[in-house]
C-alpha cells in the first residue's frame, strides 16, 4: 500500500471537491480546475477529506496511487492559497515588462522577447529585475516560469540570464593564458 496515497487530504473551509466518475474538480476562492483521472484509480469526499484509493492491484494502479493523491492535493492547495514562481533576471540591461497580455523580456538580444502568458497564469513585475508567476495550477506555473527562464538560461562564466529565485549557479573560471 502507498504510505502517501492512502493519507486523505482535507479539505479546508471554503473549497469544494465534486467528484463525478474518473473527473475531480475543486472549486475554491482562487478559481477552479478539474481533472481526469486514471481508470484504475478511486476518488472518494467524505467527512470533510478526499480518499484516494485503487480499484485493482495493477502495476498502474500502485504506480498511480501517490502520484493521484498528490495532483488532488495540489488542486486543492492552488484553489484555495495559489502557486508562485519568482524570477530574477541578472545582466546589465536586462529587464522586464508586463504589456497587457503579454511578457516583454529584454535580454541582450538586438529585439525585445515576447511571451504570451497562458490562461490561468498571472505575471507581475514589482521590479524590472524580477518577475512573479501566479496561478492555481502548480504544472502551469511551472510550465510558463520554464519557459521564460529557456529563453535566456543563466550562463556559467558571467551569471547573466533568467534564473529562479534561489538558484545557485555553478561558475567557471574564464580561460587562463600562463606565459
Amino acid at each position: 500500500m502507498s504510505r502517501l496515497g492512502s493519507q486523505p487530504i482535507v479539505i479546508p473551509s471554503g473549497v469544494t471537491v465534486a467528484v463525478d466518475g474518473d473527473t475531480v474538480k475543486v472549486k475554491g476562492p482562487k478559481g477552479e480546475i478539474s481533472w481526469d483521472c486514471h481508470s484504475s484509480i478511486q476518488i472518494s469526499v467524505e467527512d470533510g477529506s478526499v480518499l484516494v484509493g485503487r480499484r485493482t492491484q495493477e502495476r498502474i494502479a500502485r504506480s498511480m496511487h501517490g502520484t493521484a493523491r498528490q495532483l488532488v492535493r495540489n488542486m486543492v492547495l492552488g484553489v484555495s492559497e495559489g502557486f508562485s514562481r519568482t524570477l530574477e533576471i541578472e545582466g546589465v540591461g536586462y529587464n522586464a515588462k508586463l504589456q497587457g497580455n503579454k511578457l516583454v523580456l529584454s535580454i541582450g538580444f538586438c529585439h525585445p522577447v515576447d511571451v504570451m502568458l497562458p490562461e490561468g497564469v498571472e505575471c507581475e513585475c514589482p521590479e524590472p529585475t524580477k518577475i512573479v508567476v501566479r496561478g492555481v495550477d502548480k504544472q502551469k506555473v511551472g510550465q510558463f516560469a520554464a519557459e521564460v527562464r529557456s529563453k535566456r538560461p543563466p550562463e556559467p562564466y558571467k551569471g547573466k540570464g533568467i534564473r529562479y529565485e534561489g538558484e545557485h549557479i555553478r561558475r567557471k573560471q574564464a580561460k587562463s593564458f600562463s606565459a
